[in-house]
């Protein structure tokens, strides 16, 4: 018996449940043109909205070709999958292409009206798209503009009855793709809106119950099994397959299948010893009956079991990281050099480079991740490879693209200071590698690509020191940075840049240490992603602080590990012993102010003691869109799972690409100011965003929490937090986040954090600091007062400076070099 799943048709709803097509992919190839541009230090920074304004030639011309112009509609509908909505008003297939590509996909849903008549649809888009109504066009749209989504409205004539709504839409994906519809119901007759369904109504709706409360029994899994718990158990058996992936540059995903047996209320994947480290995403699709739904869940696995007691030396620990590395990482490059380095050569080490080199080989995006370790491999161990992987690798090393100003056709991202680095990087060592062939983009031979090269990185460094990090501070972008540091630091022919790149890597290790808590790093981020802030342990700054200080463990995705490594055991690289202590403070409490970014545009607040450290970005563009900046982030004990940051979602799809997403980044900058253990985090968001902030808390990462009204807290080791709100916070009960998120309705409200110790014991602790709030009629563009049990009133002053016990803090005078200052 066929069923129809469906929901009510209300002013303002999306139509949310969707049948789909498989989406078809075309490269999109032009012949190769260069690009003229720089990096950018501020291309984050977005003033329209969250639209980044550098365009590829491949954009511009398929502009040209088609936008404002009906979509060239292809084939014609045949249902795949299911689409169900989850709370998210967008059928949104977003994700990662690392070549220009053409995407198009049909999409069905169905209209089922108590009557006949008009109604009125809005469709939005960021590419193009034509809708159908019982088989008859009845309008298109067309803006295929990058990322940024515009709304067209169409009036349709319904039947009473079933009416069939189909939408073609398709885009040039490049890199991360918005790619997604959303058609939202404006008025007509009484009606409702879903897909037929193979099974009954009843059974689809148990499937799609199941998925919508079902969640991890962790925030994250150190050990045994990793599983899905069911609050609402279905009563029928369903098969389950289940597709693992990493983020989106990990290229080996996994598949498992399962049976999930009627009235289950768990659902085990597997052992964590039997699944790849670090933050993942699993994605089980349920099928009962013919019908079958899927949805994502992102976990953090790390098999702590496998990793051993700490080496006591340094030197041990090297070894021991690039043994790690070597023989447990994903397959790539980094971990061709690891096993280059111990020795490893052979079929195995070769298979790795001969996965990797397609990508190099094809300027695919994130290619120079890759081709700055193979280089390194090439140059100091290329006589462990055989003839032909060396003939390989120089061949695509001559048929790379090291600029933009060089010939191409490809989407990789030039404009950011990472991969800027890399470039240069790459080009300034492979000319210098094969000083007397013809590269073939720039046409240059050798020796004068490493003399361009050569003057791009001194031109980086000059950057640099005087501004460090333009992805300020943030922790997937540290290990990039040290991977193209350390490669000049080995393998620069020229003794300043290696001298210069030596002083780098030493004041990341620094700013690392300075910010660690621990052994892991918890502060504010210029950039940051789900999978970098949920990942505590496996994230590649812990197995850094691992390899350093003895503290840290590892996980499967690596940029720099192995030549950090090699820098200290073969180059002589020194780094400050006395890093340990401020990576794990023993005692007292360490403030530490500083700025990065050029103009020194965000300067970055940082305190900690042995039990809690909170980081935070100060008087930083309050009230603007966001992109993937996280503003407040705090830690307590040593439990890496006892976190929590603050922000306003992207997008309200879990898991999802969206730049900002549901955690990475803030839809709107909310203005945040910080005084030691005591931070204000005031949001004023736009009517096009989400209706809620919200605050990542795992309650069982935490030794202890408390919930009631408008406050939350929790204690962990020696630290103890208490967060109030400006209205109810609720706990997230159903869903991939149950358990772990305190939402507080609304785009404007406040926050107020207060990290602390934890000795007089938790109730104590809340007792202390429960009438924590700006004083009356506070105004989120004023200068608001909080009187703090300890610190005694805390003036935040409208125009970012901070007035506590008796001094002021002026973001103003903060320098880049830093100042740090320790209480007793």
């Amino acid at each position: 018996m066929q069923g129809f799943l469906s929901h009510p048709l209300t002013p303002g709803a999306a139509l949310g449940y969707w049948r789909l097509g498989h989406t078809v992919e075309a490269r999109f190839d032009l012949p190769d043109l260069p690009m003229k541009g720089e990096m950018d230090p501020f291309f984050f920074l977005t003033k329209d909205k969250n639209f980044i304004p550098h365009e590829y030639p491949c954009r511009t011309q398929f502009a040209a070709d088609r936008r404002d112009q009906r979509p060239q509609v292809q084939g014609g509908f045949e249902g795949a999958r299911n689409w169900l909505p989850f709370g998210s008003p967008r059928l949104d297939l977003s994700g990662f292409w690392f070549r220009p590509t053409h995407i198009a996909t049909w999409a069905e849903t169905v209209i089922r009206a108590q009557a006949a008549g008009q109604a009125r649809l809005r469709l939005r888009t960021c590419g193009g798209a034509v809708l159908f109504v019982n088989g008859a066009e009845a309008g298109w749209m067309a803006p295929y503009k990058r990322n940024a989504e515009t709304a067209a409205e169409f009036t349709v004539a319904l039947t009473a009855g079933d009416n069939t709504v189909q939408v073609f839409f398709d885009d040039l994906a490049e890199r991360d793709a918005r790619y997604y519809i959303q058609a939202d119901w404006l008025d007509g007759p009484q009606a409702e809106a879903g897909i037929p369904t193979a099974c009954t109504t009843d059974r689809a709706r148990r499937v799609e119950t199941a998925l919508a409360t079902m969640h991890f029994d962790q925030p994250a899994y150190t050990g045994g099994e990793v599983a899905l718990v069911l609050p609402q158990p279905m009563p029928m058996a369903v098969d389950v397959a289940i597709r693992v992936e990493g983020d989106f540059m990990s290229h080996h995903p996994a598949a498992l299948q399962r049976h999930l047996p009627a009235g289950a209320d768990r659902l085990v994947i597997d052992r964590a010893a039997n699944l790849p480290g670090d933050f993942r995403h699993f994605i089980p699709t349920l099928t009962a009956d013919g019908f079958a739904a899927t949805r994502t869940f992102g976990v953090e696995v790390c098999d702590l079991a496998a990793q051993g007691t700490v080496p006591a030396t340094l030197e041990a620990r090297i070894d021991e990281a690039l043994t790690w590395v070597a023989t447990r990482a994903e397959p790539d490059t980094v971990a061709a050099l690891a096993r280059l380095a111990q020795g490893l050569s052979g079929p195995e080490t070769e298979a790795m480079i001969d996965a990797t080199l397609p990508a190099i080989e094809d300027c695919w995006d994130c290619a120079d991740f890759a081709l700055v370790p193979l280089l390194w491999g090439r140059t100091r161990f290329g006589h462990l490879l055989s003839d032909r992987v060396r003939d390989r690798i120089d061949a695509a090393i001559l048929g790379y693209r090291y600029w933009m100003d060089e010939p191409g056709n490809d989407v990789q991202w030039y404009f950011s200071e990472n991969h800027a680095l890399l470039f240069h990087t790459s080009a300034y060592l492979a000319g210098h590698l094969l000083p007397g062939a013809t590269f073939r983009r720039s046409g240059r031979r050798g020796a004068e690509q490493s003399a361009t090269g050569r003057d791009r990185v001194r031109a980086w460094l000059d950057h640099f020191e005087a501004w460090e990090m333009a992805e300020f501070n943030s922790a997937p972008y540290f290990p990039i940075d040290l991977k193209g540091l350390t490669a000049l630091y080995a393998l620069a022919p020229d003794a300043d840049i290696r001298e210069r790149a030596g002083r780098a890597v030493v004041r990341l290790v620094e700013v690392v240490a300075n910010s660690a808590h621990h052994g892991v790093i918890t502060a504010a981020q210029g950039r940051s992603y789900e999978h970098t802030l949920r990942a505590g342990r496996t994230l590649e700054l812990s197995a850094i602080t691992r390899m350093l200080w003895g503290m840290g463990s590892f996980g499967a995705r690596f940029h720099c590990l192995p030549g950090l490594a090699l820098a200290l055991r073969d180059h002589g690289l020194q780094l400050d012993p006395a890093l340990s202590a401020r990576a794990s403070l023993a005692s007292g409490e360490q403030e530490w102010v500083f700025a990065q970014g050029e103009g020194r545009f965000a300067a970055l607040y940082h305190a900690k003691t042995p039990g809690w450290a909170m980081g935070s970005t100060a008087a930083y563009r309050w009230f603007d869109w966001g992109y993937q900046e996280t503003l407040l982030h705090g830690r307590l004990g040593t439990n890496p799972d006892a976190q929590i940051w603050i922000n306003h979602p992207g997008e309200v799809i879990h898991s999802g690409y969206g730049r900002p997403s549901y955690w990475g980044g803030s839809a709107s900058v909310p203005r945040v100011q910080q005084y030691r253990g005591l931070a204000l985090v005031w949001f004023d968001g736009q009517p096009e965003q989400p209706d809620f902030t919200h605050c990542w808390f795992p309650a069982l990462g935490f030794d202890d929490t408390r919930l009631t009204g408008n406050l939350a807290a929790a204690m962990a080791g020696d630290g103890a937090m208490v967060i109030r709100a400006s209205g109810p916070l609720d706990m997230v009960a159903d869903g991939p986040t149950a358990g772990c998120e305190l939402r507080l309705a609304g785009r404007q409200g406040w926050w107020i954090v207060r990290m602390g110790e934890a000795g007089q014991g938790l109730d104590a602790y809340v007792a202390q600091c429960a009438k924590l709030a700006p004083d009356t009629d506070a105004d989120p563009r004023a200068t608001v007062t909080v009187d703090d049990p300890e610190y005694g009133p805390v003036q935040f002053f409208a125009d970012g400076r901070i007035g506590a016990e008796g001094r002021i803090i002026d973001p103003k005078e903060w320098t880049v070099v830093g100042h740090r200052t320790l209480h007793r």
